[in-house]
């Protein structure tokens, strides 16, 4: 298993991103009058997801923290599946590009469970999490932490 160190690597994260993406995507060609009610929702509820997981990665430190913006995050793929129902049933998804986008956020919800039901592997105190001591003594005369060149 490969360590994160960003919210982006998470392949839950990828996988959302990709799905609303995809979703922008197809909700270019709905209808000028579904603008403001069908497209705006689906593609704001898609985003929403990746949304959370970000929030949920930066609140890592704290369990009941993350698990919360995890739930969020589930709560928005239920949601972003709502809006599919109505696009297609409204005939501007094909069975063939609902199926795909419902199969691919059911994946996302199985993740996302996954990470909530196993929070204490992702969670917690760890010197990977902390944040290094800070110097708040700096003197004048010497050079800020900032000006000084980092090799990467």
């Amino acid at each position: 298993m490969a360590y994160v160190s960003h919210f982006k690597e998470l392949r839950v994260y990828q996988l959302a991103f990709s799905a609303a993406m995809q979703v922008f995507e197809l909700s270019k060609r709905w209808p000028s009058d579904e603008r403001y009610s069908l497209t705006d929702q689906i593609r704001r509820s898609s985003r929403s997801v990746c949304g959370n997981v970000a929030e949920a990665w930066r609140k890592r430190r704290y369990p009941n923290h993350f698990t919360s913006k995890l739930t969020d995050a589930d709560g928005e793929v239920a949601e972003t599946q709502n809006w599919l129902e109505f696009a297609l049933a409204c005939k501007y998804l094909t069975e063939e590009q609902h199926g795909q986008l419902w199969n691919t956020y059911e994946q996302v919800a199985r993740g996302l469970v996954g990470m909530m039901n196993h929070a204490e592997t992702w969670c917690g105190p760890s010197t990977l999490l902390r944040e290094p001591i800070a110097e708040y003594d700096i003197h004048p005369d010497e050079p800020h932490p900032s000006d000084t060149p980092i090799d990467i």
